[in-house]
């Protein structure tokens, strides 16, 4: 996404990150018609909270509920100067529930994909989400 954005618009691509949308019932969206840049990314799991629809935040998890589905995501590369993230979680975002993998060449773990910013309800810190174990999942093990 961001080298496609970089050749469209002729920017460096050091210059460029991704900025996060979550549709809900309010700001729906064309499932219909590609975005111009980025992508739609659907079938992510939360783990250790939920996403409220209605305040379009995250929020504490129902009684017994371990994962529950994310609304799709836009991932759109913009400037990364231009992009600002208001009162946001840093939420990492793994392959599968064990959320540890071998460490590749890079450096990185197998099983880390990146961090995605999701908004917050301004009564809570990225603390809150931290000490609750907040992650993004993309395949359950069920």
């Amino acid at each position: 996404m961001k080298q496609n954005y970089a050749r469209k618009y002729i920017i460096a691509i050091d210059e460029i990150d991704l900025d996060f949308e979550v549709f809900s019932a309010k700001n729906g969206y064309d499932d219909k018609k590609a975005p111009e840049n980025g992508c739609y990314v659907y079938g992510l799991f939360v783990e250790g909270c939920r996403w409220d629809y209605d305040m379009c935040t995250l929020a504490e998890s129902n009684p017994k509920v371990l994962y529950t589905k994310m609304p799709h995501i836009y991932f759109k590369p913009a400037k990364s100067k231009e992009i600002v993230f208001n009162h946001c979680y840093t939420c990492p975002l793994y392959k599968t529930l064990e959320r540890r993998g071998t460490l590749s060449t890079t450096g990185h773990s197998t099983n880390f994909v990146g961090m995605i910013e999701l908004p917050m309800q301004k009564r809570h810190s990225s603390k809150h989400w931290v000490k609750r174990g907040v992650a993004l999942i993309s395949a359950l093990n069920d």
